[in-house]
């Protein structure tokens, strides 16, 4: 049969398993059917959906530990990178939130606690990775004045260290970060955190010490 005899809706389907077929990778195929249809838009992935999903609770408990510096102390400088933090990550909880909204996934609230999973029905509780654990934000919250800074500097170190490792997780997934908007978020984020501890190790040993 020639093929300007097919219906039209017949020759609109090909077109779409065509296109879907080119872009969905074999390692994506557990990710939203109804995503690969969309011209232009590479697939996301289950470990896209995990990424995102985990690093809004980790943006939260920087956040959490920044929002300390005026009332315990810190100095100038401390001050100044927790209000950059804090503005920096306010946003990319949004557009994260907005990314997962969009796709119609589960949206975590931004709470600087575990990321809870559930697997076989039960719920389980993780901490993403560099995250604090309780007594680590206890030992920052008693702190004030150098000795904040001291913490503060050093547990964010561990803390962005955790993202810049969550990100090479993403990356080392196959099929995974090929979303437009997930590959630049977290391209952005290697990039941003990777400088930040840089910057808060120069910092660090800059620090007057006991």
């Amino acid at each position: 049969m020639n093929r300007s005899a097919l219906p039209i809706w017949t020759t609109l389907l090909l077109s779409v398993v065509t296109v879907s077929g080119v872009q969905r990778p074999a390692a994506a195929q557990d990710s939203t059917a109804a995503n690969a249809i969309f011209p232009g838009r590479y697939p996301y992935t289950d470990a896209d959906i995990h990424f995102i999903s985990g690093m809004i609770g980790h943006h939260a408990q920087a956040i959490v530990m920044a929002g300390w510096a005026p009332t315990h102390g810190a100095s100038k400088s401390v001050r100044v990178l927790c209000e950059r933090i804090i503005n920096a990550q306010t946003d990319e909880i949004t557009l994260m939130q907005n990314w997962l909204n969009d796709r119609h996934q589960p949206v975590p609230e931004a709470t600087a606690g575990p990321m809870k999973m559930t697997m076989h029905g039960i719920e389980h509780e993780m901490l993403m990775p560099g995250m604090l654990s309780d007594e680590q934000m206890k030992q920052l919250d008693a702190a004030t004045g150098t000795e904040f800074d001291h913490r503060f500097l050093t547990f964010m170190i561990q803390h962005h260290q955790g993202a810049v490792n969550m990100v090479a997780q993403l990356f080392g997934t196959t099929g995974a970060g090929q979303d437009e908007a997930i590959f630049k978020f977290a391209s952005d984020v290697n990039v941003d955190q990777t400088t930040e501890i840089d910057r808060m190790q120069k910092m660090l040993f800059t620090l007057p010490r006991d």
